[in-house]
């Protein structure tokens, strides 16, 4: 049985959030299983309560299924990215979905788990917003609501899409100028990339470490039984 999920909420094909997601999960040395939101159907909640009583989504999409799997899971990594400054919408929707484990007996109670936020803002940034620091306290907030073990929120440094569209140099609302000040050229900012950053590599072992930890402290007791 799976003892840590992976969730990406990135739609880049093998972006830095996927494989931080995965170093985390390859430190754990447990049992993992890496789901890409982005192949899945998965609408966001209706707030129909229709699982009230069952604690079973009624909506018929990839989101029943990837409940179970959170269910049975002992800890959980979620991947977001920061459009816009805040949490992404497939990893929003993904939050909202596991609503259907709360009702009555709190499914979600004890979990063990931890955040990867991927942003093009640099944290610390003048006259830009904490957009790492937005993302990383809506996870919190949702796993306090939720009564699980929040093990923290690793940063990883990612690029804004304007370094690759083929108009950064141009574009009025270029984010390269954004970030990085108006006379910031294309050819002069990196491509950041995860495994390139030693430190941040070390922290995502770490977290993996820490999660293993965890889960091998926490009892092994049946799970609720579902309304």
């Amino acid at each position: 049985m799976t003892q840590v999920l992976g969730i990406s909420g990135s739609p880049v094909r093998n972006s830095n959030t996927d494989r931080a997601v995965k170093a985390v999960l390859d430190a754990t040395g447990l049992e993992t299983e890496f789901i890409k939101l982005s192949e899945l159907h998965l609408e966001p909640c209706r707030a129909c309560l229709g699982c009230k009583n069952n604690n079973q989504c009624v909506v018929r999409d990839d989101g029943q299924a990837l409940a179970e799997k959170f269910r049975n899971a002992k800890a959980f990594v979620l991947g977001a990215f920061t459009p816009y400054s805040s949490l992404d919408g497939r990893s929003k929707a993904f939050m909202e979905r596991m609503y259907c484990l709360r009702h009555q007996t709190g499914l979600n109670r004890g979990k063990i788990g931890a955040a990867v936020i991927t942003t093009a803002v640099p944290p610390g940034a003048p006259n830009l917003p904490p957009a790492a620091d937005i993302a990383s306290q809506q996870v919190a907030f949702w796993m306090m609501e939720e009564g699980m073990e929040n093990l923290g929120a690793l940063v990883v440094l990612g690029n804004v899409p304007c370094l690759k569209c083929g108009h950064g140099d141009d574009c009025e609302m270029s984010g390269v100028k954004m970030m990085h000040g108006p006379a910031a050229e294309v050819a002069d900012v990196p491509i950041n990339q995860f495994e390139n950053d030693d430190e941040l590599v070390a922290e995502a072992k770490a977290l993996g470490q820490r999660m293993r930890d965890a889960v091998l402290a926490t009892p092994q007791t049946p799970l609720p039984v579902k309304a």
